[in-house]
């Protein structure tokens, strides 16, 4: 604004001083081309000179004008071909959007047809294949996904484009290799696509390789590529996986690389205790365990530390006795503690913590733990009370109609609880608490005076454990089989 005035002042100025010199020189300008004389004043003649530039400069532009009009109507031709692209490609992806992908498929394929843009053709094409996807007609879709790989052409941008696309599609339609053709060349190319890596981790999930998994969710880590809850999720499942498929070397490798926050949560704690476990590494795993569970009490977690010697016991009863003060009413720890009671012979404190767990959450194996227990201890009527509740609540079942499909599941009849099964004068808790299925498995008891019955009891808890699981599932009728035409003499008796 301020150079606007100068340039005006400056001009005005010009002016000034022009028409005082013009004033004091009143001589003429004689122009002589014989047989012309032409003589006028030196004042028209100036300013006919600048009337003559003006005109001049304006015949300039308007031939200018005139020569360039077919750039200007191939641009206006260009302009208008792109806003009828755009508003077509608009409203495709707003049809996308709200569901409605006829309507979508119909602007994409006019886009497809009219348009001159490569990069136009290749959203197009990548949309409508989405389009087609969601109304899985894969035929159509592949068509789309060839036009959009035409149009893509050498460039970089679009080739990735259209691989991070056709991934996701790949990967919702279960194609989990192919979708890694397409994206581990991104990937090896550089690591910065970071769409393209997320896309690939999902991939490898789907494949169950944990090592490729917890490779890439280390790397979107590193560079904050990646929600964290979502990344501790990945890193359950890989270091579990990787734990569980180790050797002692790999094991310590794969440990020390896990950060503190990883090794307490409870897939990688779980992972890890059964290992130390099974390798009698009990110190180590009870650390383990421990430092978990300080964190949250998983019944799972309960479940691997109840289950030791009876030369951990002290140590194990003395930190869960500490947990109890804050958890007070957690019905899987009371479970962990009568389990290590027992293995200390402290009949009557296992017997209390069993007992509190039922109040809290009756279920079958409860009551098959207090059985075995009051057996161990001759006390025959309560044993036998305890294992008919566990045993009429394994086989209280209904029994289904021959020829008819299986119904939705109903969690009521889950044969491992107990409440809603029994005749009032059978049942020992009270049923008005809430109930849920126990995480606990039957512990194994030892008693040093006692060792038939810790047989006895072990046959017990597998049978309460696994083989009314097995009587469920196998007495139900096969969906859509006549079995009346079956060599099962019990369906002709019955017919």
């Amino acid at each position: 604004m301020m150079r606007t005035w100068i340039w005006t002042f400056l001009v005005f100025v010009a002016a000034v001083a022009l028409a005082l010199v013009l004033r004091e020189h009143s001589g003429n300008v004689l122009i002589i081309a014989p047989p012309w004389h032409v003589s006028f004043s030196i004042t028209f003649s100036v300013i006919a000179l600048i009337a003559l530039f003006f005109a001049f400069y304006v015949l300039l532009n308007f031939l200018s004008w005139l020569t360039g009009s077919p750039g200007r109507f191939r641009l206006w031709r260009y302009r208008r071909a792109e806003r009828r692209d755009q508003d077509l490609l608009q409203k495709g992806w707003i049809y996308i959007l709200e569901g409605r992908y006829s309507q979508a498929e119909k602007e994409l394929s006019k886009l497809l047809t009219k348009s001159r843009s490569h990069k136009a053709k290749l959203v197009a094409g990548l949309a409508s294949a989405r389009a087609s996807h969601d109304l899985a007609e894969y035929h159509r879709r592949d068509e789309a996904l060839q036009v959009a790989q035409k149009n893509a052409g050498e460039d970089p941008q679009l080739k990735l484009a259209y691989a991070t696309a056709v991934a996701e599609m790949y990967l919702e339609q279960g194609l989990v290799q192919e979708a890694i053709d397409l994206l581990q060349p991104v990937q090896d190319a550089s690591s910065r696509h970071f769409h393209a890596t997320r896309l690939l981790l999902r991939a490898y999930r789907q494949l169950d390789n944990a090592e490729r998994v917890y490779e890439l969710t280390r790397l979107l880590l590193r560079r904050s590529a990646i929600d964290k809850h979502v990344a501790l999720e990945y890193i359950d499942y890989a270091a579990s996986r990787r734990i569980q498929a180790a050797n002692d070397e790999q094991f310590k490798t794969i440990w020390s690389d896990l950060r503190t926050e990883e090794k307490t949560r409870q897939p990688v704690a779980l992972a890890a205790g059964q290992w130390l476990t099974q390798a009698n590494k009990l110190d180590e795993a009870a650390r383990v365990l421990e430092a978990a569970i300080q964190q949250e009490p998983e019944p799972e977690l309960l479940n691997l530390y109840a289950s030791t010697t009876a030369e951990q016991y002290k140590r194990r009863l003395s930190k869960a006795e500490e947990w109890l003060q804050r958890h007070p009413n957690n019905p899987a720890l009371l479970v962990a503690l009568g389990r290590l009671c027992v293995l200390g012979q402290l009949w009557g404190q296992a017997e209390h913590y069993f007992k509190r767990s039922m109040a809290l959450r009756n279920d079958l194996r409860i009551h098959a733990l207090l059985g075995q227990l009051y057996d161990l201890l001759e006390r025959h009527d309560e044993a036998v009370m305890h294992w008919r509740i566990a045993a009429a609540t394994a086989g209280s079942l209904p029994i289904m109609a021959p020829n008819r499909l299986l119904p939705a599941a109903d969690i009521t009849d889950d044969p491992t609880l107990v409440d809603g099964h029994l005749p009032e004068e059978q049942v020992f808790a009270d049923t008005s608490l809430p109930v849920a299925a126990s995480a606990v498995d039957a512990a194994v008891f030892t008693k040093a005076e006692a060792e038939p019955k810790k047989e006895k009891f072990n046959a017990f808890s597998e049978t309460v454990d696994e083989n009314s699981e097995q009587h469920y599932f196998d007495t139900a009728p096969i969906p859509g089989v006549d079995v009346t035409m079956t060599s099962d003499d019990s369906h002709r008796s019955r017919n």
